[in-house]
């Protein structure tokens, strides 16, 4: 998001990228770190698991298909610190895929490849949603 003036507002938030595709994991920590944020990156579900309560995250960015699992096991096994805004990523758009996004714990699901603007997008309502979560002192919905 530009402001008026062309200068580029951010809205820092801790990312967590699990992608086992290694170029695409590569990309987008590399777009997501230009914009400001602070991300981990996992090629697995193990690792994220690691990371996931190793330090405090924002945002989950998951692949639904992983090497050694699926996002949607992530979500539900990982112990986040605090609470975190999850966005679920897949070559799979089907409607059930979706609803099963929903119900495994993520707030957004997007199918790959998706248009940056998309993500952009998303990421500031995760960092809205989060800044309440804080300000409220609230559980969240994922975690």
């Amino acid at each position: 998001m530009t402001g008026m003036d062309g200068m580029v507002i951010v809205n820092s938030l801790r990312i967590l990228v699990v992608e086992n595709h290694a170029d695409t994991l590569r990309i987008l920590k590399s777009y997501l770190e230009s914009l400001g944020h602070t991300v981990s990156a996992a090629a697995d579900k193990a690792q994220a698991l690691r990371e996931a309560s190793a330090v405090p995250l924002d945002v989950l960015i998951s692949d639904i298909g992983l090497s050694d699992g699926n996002g949607w096991e992530l979500l539900a096994e990982a112990r986040f610190p605090q609470p975190v805004f999850a966005i679920a990523m897949s070559g799979y758009g089907m409607r059930a895929d979706q609803e099963k996004s929903t119900k495994a714990g993520f707030q957004r699901h997007i199918r790959k490849p998706f248009d940056l603007d998309l993500l952009d997008e998303i990421l500031d309502e995760a960092a809205t949603t989060v800044r309440g979560w804080r300000k409220s002192g609230s559980d969240g919905l994922a975690g």
